[in-house]
């Protein structure tokens, strides 16, 4: 129905149709598909604003497509927006973990491919980050950004509401158009895992450390070199990957939910008055021998190796009791490390005993020190007791 009123305004008046938005939508679709022509007995020819029409709703369907087969995980209250890379990314309020997971082994291993390349191609590129605080070289590869930017840039492609935090940084430019999107799905992670998870999206911190062990692999030690991606929810650990590159393994863990076949826990009981074996830092391994013994008796066993992530995989197979640390060190070289041992009810603390929190609007560093163990935690804690509080009184 159209309603009809009368204006007068001096000398003029007017009359103003007024049509509910159902008439005016009906007109148009009628105008649009109206005969036309020589050929209207015979059939329906479009109008240029039927061709119109038809162009706006194809483009929507194929635009809707585009996000439903790229099998993004937020599907709960779906949002449209334009990613950095110029493609079409769903938004959600919450995030799937199983998915999550399967990501995070992607570009773990993704990260590896790029340091493996450029460590065999010998093409380093090495400059210096500067000193650490004991005074040791802090050096920084093209391996480490190269990998920084295929694990970083990988999760933008389909998570870019995701806080991540990484070790590296660099200047943003066209690198998130070329790094591949990662995969959504893992055969071993369907395979392990039954049950999803959803969380908001505001609960989860992603820490990656795109190169651990940096130093041993300028000196060409290989065997110490990993890639480390971890999710922390709400601060908590709860899914590590650790990757080596050079031997193409990785080992995955979702706490409460289930680990990688690989992870196996061959954990070391020494007997009354058979060493135990400490495993610590190659930068410092003489200071933390003489504090171990001290606390632990002249029969300990003290090895030095390069990278966190190389440290906590031995205690699983079974080489060293304990991985001790007395100095400052970044979360995102424990986070992964951390998430697998809780998986297996191990235990990574600081020497004091407390736990560490992920959390992004944290302290990237953690300064009382580092206490990782499959069994017999508290037991070390009580031996390190003195040099946790010495750590304490320092800070």
């Amino acid at each position: 129905m159209i309603s009809v009123e009368k204006h007068s305004e001096g000398p003029q008046a007017f009359v103003v149709y007024k049509r509910t938005w159902k008439e005016a939508f009906g007109s148009f679709v009628r105008k649009a598909f109206e005969p036309s022509g020589a050929m209207a007995p015979m059939g329906v020819r479009l109008s240029p604003l039927g061709y119109a029409l038809i162009f706006i709703l194809i483009g929507s369907v194929v635009l809707y497509l585009q996000v439903w087969m790229r099998g993004s995980s937020d599907k709960k209250n779906p949002k449209l927006t334009l990613g950095e890379d110029g493609d079409v990314h769903s938004m959600s309020v919450d995030i799937s973990l199983k998915e999550l997971l399967a990501v995070s082994i992607d570009l773990a291993e993704k990260g590896g491919d790029k340091v493996r390349e450029i460590r065999e191609a010998n093409k380093l590129a090495e400059k210096s980050k500067g000193e650490t605080r004991e005074g040791a070289n802090d050096p920084m590869t093209d391996g480490d950004l190269q990998s920084h930017i295929a694990i970083v840039h990988g999760f933008e492609k389909v998570f870019p509401r995701l806080k991540v935090v990484s070790e590296e940084h660099e200047k943003k430019g066209d690198e998130i158009r070329q790094v591949a999107t990662p995969k959504l799905t893992h055969p071993e992670v369907d395979e392990v895992i039954k049950a999803d998870q959803r969380v908001p999206y505001e609960d989860v911190t992603v820490w990656v450390d795109p190169l651990d062990a940096t130093q041993e692999y300028t000196e060409d030690l290989r065997q110490y070199v990993t890639t480390m991606v971890c999710v922390a929810i709400k601060g908590k650990p709860t899914i590590g990957v650790i990757h080596k590159p050079f031997e193409h393994r990785t080992a995955w863990a979702w706490v409460g939910h289930g680990h990688s076949k690989g992870l196996n826990v061959q954990e070391r009981k020494a007997g009354e008055g058979q060493a135990q074996k400490i495993i610590v830092s190659r930068s410092h391994a003489g200071s933390v021998e003489q504090v171990a013994k001290q606390m632990l008796g002249d029969k300990t066993e003290v090895i030095p190796a390069g990278g966190a992530g190389y440290k906590v995989l031995s205690l699983f197979e079974g080489i060293a009791d304990a991985y001790i640390h007395v100095t400052l060190i970044k979360k995102w070289d424990i986070c992964a490390g951390n998430a697998l041992l809780n998986t297996v009810n191990g235990h990574m603390t600081t020497l004091g005993g407390e736990d560490i929190n992920y959390s992004a609007e944290g302290n990237p560093k953690n300064e009382g020190g580092l206490l990782a163990t499959l069994v017999d935690h508290q037991k070390f804690l009580e031996k390190f007791a003195p040099e946790a509080k010495k750590l304490a009184e320092k800070h």
